[in-house]
């Protein structure tokens, strides 16, 4: 029951400003800025569900270039199962496609994506097709999302081209991202799956960063909330 490599997906990157309407050249604009992959500290809160087993974790982060990711557990609860075997999992499943260089992999660049653009949905934002090159658990078919005036990225909705293992189907991600510290960032990550003999399966995780780049991050005026919209505790059950 891994998620491992979901979370190697967009390095944060720097993006030009200038105004246009169409997702053609939104989608030109975003494809012509360089990635680059942003140093940074963080926090990161991490669920995940199946049936009556419920786990959750809160984890320090960071990164960088000459270290790699690392991550620290702060506070855990729920089922043992869910936290070793899933929550534990992803965290080490993202240190090590950092550790072995294979995050590059699954940039959506034009190396590994094929893209249409697909006019400007009723958000207002311009619309991406994304067609992977190759059928690899880390690329995702399905969409992207970008601001028209910018060519910056939104959100990433779709399926994982591959299943991730024998026993996780159907893989179905949304990602969502903002600009903060001038660079874009991941700001949450949502999966549904199919767990072979154990149904259906869900994952939530959300980012606050306290560093970006050597720059440090004003805190956020409230946490993010839980999938359910209900508040969380960041400590253990007593």
């Amino acid at each position: 029951m891994l998620f491992l490599l979901l979370l190697a997906g967009v390095a944060p990157t720097l993006l030009a400003t200038p105004r246009n309407d169409s997702s053609d050249d939104s989608l030109n604009r975003f494809l012509a800025h360089t990635s680059r992959q942003a140093d940074y500290r963080g926090t990161r809160r991490l669920e995940a569900e199946n049936g009556s087993r419920r786990g959750w974790l809160d984890v320090t982060t960071e990164y960088a270039a000459a270290t790699g990711f690392r991550y620290q557990v702060t506070a855990e609860g729920g089922s043992d199962y869910m936290r070793k075997k899933v929550l534990r999992a992803v965290l080490d499943g993202e240190r090590g496609v950092v550790a072995a260089g294979e995050d590059t992999r699954s940039t959506l660049a034009r190396t590994n994506y094929t893209f249409q653009p697909n006019g400007i949905d009723d958000e207002g934002f311009a619309r991406v097709l994304m067609s992977p090159r190759r059928k690899e658990r880390a690329l995702v078919a399905g969409v992207m999302l970008l601001r028209p005036d910018q060519g910056e990225l939104v959100r990433v909705e779709g399926r994982l081209a591959k299943n991730p293992s024998f026993w996780v189907r159907n893989v179905d991600i949304v990602r969502k991202y903002e600009r903060i510290g001038g660079v874009v960032v991941p700001v949450s990550m949502d999966s549904k799956a199919h767990i072979r003999f154990l149904g259906a399966a869900t994952f939530h995780m959300t980012y606050t960063y306290a560093e970006i780049n050597g720059q440090p991050v004003p805190p956020a005026s409230s946490p993010p909330p839980s999938p359910s919209g209900q508040s969380t505790p960041s400590t253990p059950p007593q």
